[in-house]
C-alpha cells in the first residue's frame, strides 16, 4: 500500500514453511460463482514468482481447481490452498466455491482465514448471498477488502462498481468502504471500450502502468490529476475517520497537511481491525506477461494491512471432559491445538488433511491427541484416540512440497491420519484438547440410494464413511422404517460431486431411486377381528383362538395392549404371545406396509387347546386377529409432518408464504428479524419440501436459508393418500 516499486521475484515466490506467526497471513477468498476467484489466485500466483505462466506450476498443472472433476463441472467445488510468498511474508491464500451448494468448503475457508477478499465481478455486481456472507463476517470482526474483476466485460464500470460495493457493504457507513487506485484506461477499443491498462495510486499520486505486462511506475498527466484529487480527498476523510488519533480528523479539516506515511499507517490499521474496506481492482495477465493488472497492489494490502494470526481472536479451548482451558494462542511454544479444516482422499497418497495451527507446534512423526466433534447426528462417530503425524507438507496443485513442521498460525497438509475427520484437533497427546467447533449448514435434501450390484454392495459402506468424513455437511441415514440408505446434502451439485466421488475415488457404483417419506397407519374408527390359528396335520398340533377389539388414541399415543379376557378363555401364559404378535404385524402395517400407531388393542376374548396350543401358535392368531379389524376398518394413512422456520428476505416473504400455502403447508407466524428480514414459522408434510432446499433457493435468489424438524404424524388428505396407495399397488 505503500506504492512502492517491485520487481519480479522469480523463485523467492514459492512459499514453504513460515517461522514465525508475523511472517503469515491467511486470506480466504469469497464471492459468487463466475466472480473470478480461482483467476485471481493464479494471478497473484504468478505475480509472486510461485508459477511459470498463468495458472500452471512447473510441472504442467493448476495451482487450482486441479481436480479432475473441477475440470468436468467448470468450477470449485472444494476449498483449495494455494501459498505464496510476497515481501518475506508468506501468504496462504484459500480459494472457495462460489456456488451455494459448496457452502460447506467455504466455512472451511472462513475457519481457517484470518482475512476475506470479497471478489465482485464488475459486469454482475453484488448477489444476495455475497451480501449475507458480509454481514456474517462483520458479526466476527474478520477483515476484509473487496477485489473489482472483469474489468475487460463491456459495461463494466469501476466507479459505479465501487459505489454500489459502498451500499452493498457499508451498512451506515458507506466511507468505510473506498477505492485506494482508480483505474486507467488505454485507447478505446472499436466497440468504443476503453480497456484498463493501469492504476493511479490516490495516495502516492503515482501511475502504474501494466500495458507491457509488468508494473511500470510513473506521473500521472494532467488530465489525470481532477478525479484522482477528488478521490483522494474522500479516501483520506474516509482514512481519518478511522484513526486512532481521534485529533487527525480536526487537524485536517483545519488545513494541515497529513503526512502519507502517516495515513497510510492509520489505513493499514483500519484495515487489520475491521473497520476500513479498501476497494481494489485486478484482472490476470496477458498470455506472456508476469503481473497482472493491480495483483502486486493486492499482495501488498494482504501483507502489509491484512492482520496476523497473533490478532485473530482465539477460538474456545476445552478439556474433552469440557473444562475451559486458557493458552497463549498462536504461541509457536505453547501446547499444540490444531484443525482439520479439509479432508480429501489422493489416489496415490490416500487421506490428506488440511490442518489449521493455532497454537503450539506440529511436527512431522509426532504422536497427537485427536478428538472428533460429535456429529453423530450425521453418521460421524465420536472418537479420542492417538495417531502418529505422518509427512507433513504444503500442497501446490497436485504437487505437495514436504517440510518438517508448522507453526502457530500456518496451515499445512498432513498425510494418512486414518481417524481424523473435518472439524476434528489435533493435540498434544500428554496435554488433549478441544476446539469449539464451527457452525456448519445442516444438509435438507435427500437423496435415497441403493448399490447397483453385489460388489457395489459389499464396497458401499466403507466409501459412504470415507464420504461423511471428508464433509460434514453431509448427513448419512440408514433409514429402519423405509429400508433406504439415504445421503442428505446441500443441493443437486452437492449430491452430483458426492456421487461422482463415490464412483470415481472409490469405485462404487450406485443407483439413486426415489426417496420415501416414513409414513405410518392408524384406524379411522373402532374394528374388532377374529384371529383363528387351527392346523392338524398329523402329530403336534397348532391351535390358537383369539377375539381383539380395536379403537384410534390420540397421535403420540403408539400401541397400547389391553388384556380383558375373563375365566381363562386365554391362557394367561399366551396372553403376551398374543401381544407380541399385535406389536409385530403392527410394526409391518396393516393396509399399506407402513407401520401401525396410535390405537388401543383390547383382547376379549379366545379359545386354547391344551395340548396343541403353544406361544408361537397364539403370535400368529393375534397377528390374524389385527388384520382381519383392519380388513373391516377404515385404515388412515398418517405422514410425518415438520416444523419448518424460513429466514427470507422482505422482499421474498409473500412469495415464500404462498409457495408455502402450496405444499399444503399452514403458516404459524412471521416475525420480524434484523437485516430486513423476516422469520416465518410454518408447518409443512415432510412428503412436499423433499426438494424445498433447491425449491427456496430458486424462489428467493438464494437469500433465504431453512430448518426443519419433525413435528408429529397426521392424517393424510384422501385425494393424495389414494394416490400414495395407487402407486404402492404399481410398483408392486
Amino acid at each position: 500500500m505503500g506504492d512502492k516499486a517491485h520487481t519480479h521475484p522469480g523463485a523467492a515466490g514459492r512459499a514453504t514453511a513460515a517461522d514465525h506467526p508475523t511472517s503469515v497471513r491467511n486470506v480466504v477468498l469469497v464471492g459468487h460463482s463466475g466472480s473470478g476467484k480461482t483467476t485471481l489466485v493464479e494471478a497473484l500466483a504468478l505475480t509472486a514468482g510461485a508459477v511459470n505462466r498463468a495458472g500452471r506450476v512447473e510441472d504442467g498443472g493448476c495451482v487450482s481447481d486441479y481436480d479432475d472433476m473441477e475440470h468436468r463441472q467448470q468450477r470449485s467445488v472444494q476449498l483449495s490452498l494455494v501459498p505464496v510468498e510476497w515481501d518475506g511474508i508468506k501468504i496462504n491464500l484459500l480459494d472457495t466455491p462460489g456456488y451455494a451448494d459448496f457452502v460447506g468448503e467455504l466455512r472451511a475457508g472462513l475457519r481457517a482465514a484470518d482475512a476475506a477478499l470479497f471478489v465482485v465481478s464488475a459486469s454482475d455486481g453484488v448477489d444476495g448471498p455475497t451480501r449475507m456472507l458480509w454481514e456474517e463476517c462483520a458479526a466476527v470482526g474478520m477483515p476484509r477488502a473487496i477485489v473489482v474483476t472483469h474489468l475487460e466485460a463491456a459495461r463494466a464500470d469501476f466507479e459505479e462498481m465501487t459505489r454500489i460495493c459502498a451500499e452493498a457493504f457499508g451498512g451506515e457507513d458507506p466511507d468505510a468502504v473506498l477505492p485506494l487506485y482508480l483505474p486507467l484506461h488505454g485507447p478505446p477499443a472499436p466497440d468504443g471500450h476503453a480497456p484498463v491498462t493501469g492504476l493511479v495510486g490516490l495516495l502516492s499520486r503515482k501511475l502504474f502502468d501494466y500495458a507491457s505486462g509488468e508494473r511500470v511506475a510513473s506521473e500521472p498527466g494532467e488530465a489525470d490529476l481532477p478525479p484522482l484529487d477528488e478521490a483522494r480527498s474522500m479516501l483520506i476523510e474516509g482514512i481519518i475517520s478511522e484513526s486512532e488519533d481521534e485529533t487527525l480528523m480536526e487537524r485536517y479539516l483545519g488545513g494541515e497537511q497529513v503526512d502519507v506515511k502517516t495515513l497510510i499507517e492509520d489505513l493499514e490499521r483500519a484495515v487489520a481491525h475491521g473497520v476500513f474496506f479498501p476497494v481494489l481492482a485486478a484482472a490476470p495477465a496477458a498470455e506472456g506477461a508476469r503481473q497482472g493488472l493491480g495483483t502486486v497492489e493486492l499482495l501488498e494490502l494482504i501483507t502489509r494491512g491484512f492482520p496476523t494470526p497473533l490478532e485473530r481472536a482465539a477460538p474456545r479451548v476445552t478439556t474433552p471432559e469440557g473444562a475451559g482451558r486458557e493458552l497463549r494462542m498462536c504461541d509457536p511454544e505453547e501446547s499444540l491445538v490444531a484443525e482439520v479444516v479439509k479432508t480429501s482422499s489422493d489416489p496415490y497418497v490416500g487421506r490428506i488433511s488440511m490442518v489449521r495451527v493455532f497454537s503450539g507446534t506440529l511436527r512431522a512423526d509426532q504422536t497427537v491427541h485427536v478428538s472428533g466433534h460429535g456429529l453423530t447426528d450425521r453418521g460421524h462417530e465420536d472418537h479420542d484416540v492417538d495417531e502418529r503425524i505422518g509427512a507433513l507438507s504444503t500442497p501446490f496443485g497436485k504437487q505437495q512440497r514436504p517440510v518438517t513442521h508448522v507453526i502457530a498460525g500456518d496451515l499445512a497438509c498432513v498425510a494418512k491420519l486414518t481417524r481424523a475427520e473435518t472439524g476434528d484437533t489435533l493435540s498434544a497427546k500428554e496435554d488433549p484438547l478441544l476446539m469449539a467447533p464451527w457452525d456448519m449448514p445442516d444438509p435438507l435434501l435427500p437423496r435415497a440410494i441403493e448399490a447397483h450390484s453385489k460388489p457395489d454392495e459389499d464396497k458401499l459402506s466403507q466409501g459412504l464413511a470415507r464420504l461423511v468424513a471428508e464433509d460434514p455437511t453431509m448427513r448419512l441415514e440408514h433409514n429402519q422404517d423405509t429400508h433406504q440408505v439415504v445421503l442428505w446434502c446441500l443441493g443437486e451439485a452437492h449430491a452430483d460431486v458426492a456421487l461422482e466421488r463415490l464412483r470415481g475415488r472409490y469405485g462404487v457404483q450406485v443407483d439413486v431411486v426415489p426417496h420415501r417419506v416414513p409414513l405410518r397407519e392408524t384406524f379411522g374408527g373402532p374394528a374388532a377381528g377374529r384371529g383363528r390359528h387351527v392346523k392338524q396335520s398329523g402329530g403336534h398340533g397348532q391351535y390358537a383362538i383369539c377375539e381383539i377389539e380395536v379403537e384410534p388414541l390420540p397421535g403420540g399415543s403408539g400401541i397400547e395392549f389391553v388384556d380383558k379376557v375373563v375365566g381363562g378363555a386365554v391362557p394367561r401364559q399366551f396372553i403376551p404371545s398374543v401381544e407380541k404378535g399385535v406389536r409385530a404385524q403392527a410394526a409391518k402395517g396393516v393396509a399399506a406396509g407402513h407401520p401401525l400407531i396410535d390405537v388401543r388393542v383390547t383382547l376379549r376374548d379366545g379359545k386354547a387347546h391344551s395340548v396343541d396350543s403353544s406361544d408361537a401358535a397364539f403370535q400368529t392368531a393375534g397377528a390374524l386377529a389385527l388384520r382381519e379389524a383392519a380388513a373391516e376398518a377404515r385404515i388412515h394413512l398418517l405422514e410425518p409432518v415438520a416444523e419448518v422456520s424460513v429466514l427470507v428476505g422482505d422482499d421474498y416473504v409473500g412469495a415464500v408464504m404462498s409457495d408455502l400455502s402450496g405444499r399444503r403447508g399452514k403458516v404459524l407466524g412471521t416475525e420480524q428479524t434484523s437485516g430486513g428480514r423476516t422469520l416465518i414459522r410454518a408447518e409443512v408434510p415432510e412428503i412436499e419440501i423433499g426438494r424445498y432446499a433447491v425449491d427456496l433457493r430458486s424462489l428467493s435468489h438464494g437469500t433465504a436459508r431453512f430448518d426443519r424438524r419433525y413435528a408429529r404424524h397426521e392424517p393424510m388428505p384422501a385425494q393424495v393418500a389414494d394416490r400414495m396407495r395407487e402407486e404402492v399397488r404399481a410398483a408392486s
